[in-house]
């Protein structure tokens, strides 16, 4: 009998990020699946994060579970995503999530766009398990 593959998480959430994705969930109704997150082409750095609540998960969707919280990462954002933290930021003016992602080489001024890298061999190597 084969022990269970252990696969690292493609993102962690901060303890502020899970409570405030558990808190709209919640809000939101049984209905929401959690709360999808994917990259997509734009903004003057090259990418953009994306964030949309989902009633539904995908077959290739990852999913990541913690805390009540439930995050949806789109498969075509994976390999961008791999070993990124995910937080919640409040100050005077705003709140937001922030993404921590070993995978940006940069981001423009703005900060709403990043350029981002895939994940380099040795993390998909270790990700595998």
């Amino acid at each position: 009998m084969s022990s269970p593959r252990i696969r690292m998480s493609v993102l962690k959430l901060t303890p502020a990020a899970a409570e405030r994705v558990r808190s709209i969930m919640t809000k939101k109704g049984p209905e929401i699946a959690g709360l999808k997150i994917g990259v997509k082409k734009g903004g003057c750095a090259g990418m953009e994060y994306t964030m949309d609540w989902t009633d539904t998960v995908g077959k290739f969707d990852e999913v990541v579970e913690q805390d009540g919280a439930r995050v949806i990462v789109d498969p075509k954002a994976v390999l961008y995503l791999l070993g990124t933290e995910m937080d919640y930021k409040v100050d005077k003016l705003s709140a937001q999530f922030v993404f921590n992602n070993p995978n940006q080489a940069s981001a423009c001024g703005c900060g709403e766009s990043v350029n981002l890298l895939p994940a380099s061999k040795e993390a998909l190597e270790a990700a595998k398990g």
